[in-house]
């Protein structure tokens, strides 16, 4: 008796879920509905329920292609970087080696001193990017908060830093860095100028006056960012006797947090990633960009004891994909720790609409 009350009970629960209003089902419904349409309305309706059903597999269509595409170059990095060379060699092996092996990765580090290029890396780019968050932020919230005469043509110049390549100035750059004087001032005391090539002061001043690298679109966001807060909240802060500095630092930059990281991990990792514009400035490999930039030619020197020998790269190959692999791991390490906090920064720093 139990049991038939149940599957009554449990056939109508599945007959309730299915009818819409006055005891009829969706599809009664709907024959309902089209009966009074015309051949035109019936035609739409027919078509929109056919691309309905057919949208989610073009979807996944376009989505498995794009992963594929840029995940390819990663998987076969990774392929690479764990076999052995002769791996290369055997038609049989495509993505999973036959003989798996350490050795490209240890010859890699050793190649590269890893250690040591990281930790000037880490000293750059940690340094070169809070500098540049602090600049570009200061300027950004004197554009989108004050009022002065040039306003719009400083901007216009800004604007002009996101879109001028930077091979434009490098040639400058290295002059006054190679002939570095402040006014004249330190020739009239020491009788000559200064070189501050091969010195992370090249990267690090730059950074300091709001010049860095990428400098324009980190002054853009920032000024999106406190454009878009509300006006009451300096209002307040001038009502309590504070001035602009202290509400910038008191109340502007607690709002911004997520701006600021955002400006912070975009810095890192173009500082990170930088060998064109490091590669004028430094004769020595001093970062993992400067490393990765130059590893042929450092293998052909540990390999073969000869760095101007013509060797095929698939007799390397293997070895070059473990410093690329090496050289990108700390930032997919940030990137797995720190990924909730980037998307939700460049989600509310005006990047989107």
């Amino acid at each position: 008796m139990a049991d038939s009350i149940a599957t009554t009970a449990g056939d109508a629960v599945v007959k309730t879920a299915d009818e819409v209003g006055n005891g009829m089902t969706k599809k009664q419904a709907l024959k309902l509905r089209m009966q009074g349409m015309t051949k035109e309305e019936i035609g739409y309706l027919r078509r929109k329920r056919a691309a309905e059903k057919v949208w989610p597999f073009f979807r996944f269509l376009i989505l498995f292609g794009l992963c594929f595409v840029i995940l390819y170059p990663l998987i076969f990095m990774v392929s690479c970087a764990f076999r052995d060379p002769i791996d290369m060699n055997d038609p049989t092996v495509m993505w999973i080696p036959r003989h798996l092996s350490l050795t490209p990765i240890k010859d890699v580090l050793k190649v590269m001193d890893f250690g040591k290029t990281v930790g000037n890396t880490l000293i750059l780019n940690i340094g070169c990017a809070l500098v540049q968050v602090i600049t570009c932020a200061i300027t950004g919230y004197g554009f989108a908060r004050f009022k002065f005469k040039g306003k719009n043509l400083l901007f216009g110049i800004v604007l002009m830093m996101i879109l001028v390549p930077p091979q434009v100035i490098l040639i400058p750059l290295y002059e006054q860095f190679r002939y570095f004087d402040v006014f004249g001032i330190i020739k009239l005391v020491t009788g000559d100028t200064i070189s501050l090539l091969d010195t992370f002061w090249t990267m690090y001043l730059p950074a300091m006056t709001a010049n860095g690298i990428r400098s324009g679109l980190m002054i853009f966001i920032f000024r999106q960012f406190f454009k878009g807060l509300p006006k009451e909240l300096e209002d307040a802060a001038y009502l309590d006797g504070c001035g602009p500095l202290r509400t910038f630092v008191q109340i502007m930059i607690p709002n911004a947090a997520s701006s600021f990281l955002t400006v912070f991990l975009f810095s890192v990792v173009w500082y990170w990633n930088d060998y064109y514009v490091s590669s004028v400035f430094f004769q020595n490999n001093v970062t993992i960009a400067l490393m990765v930039k130059n590893l042929s030619t450092q293998l052909n020197l540990y390999l073969f004891n000869d760095a101007t020998v013509n060797v095929s790269v698939r007799e390397k190959i293997v070895w070059l994909e473990s410093g690329c692999l090496l050289s990108i791991t700390p930032l997919l390490v940030m990137y797995v720790f720190l990924q909730k906090y980037f998307t939700e920064g460049i989600e509310r720093s005006g990047l989107v609409a």
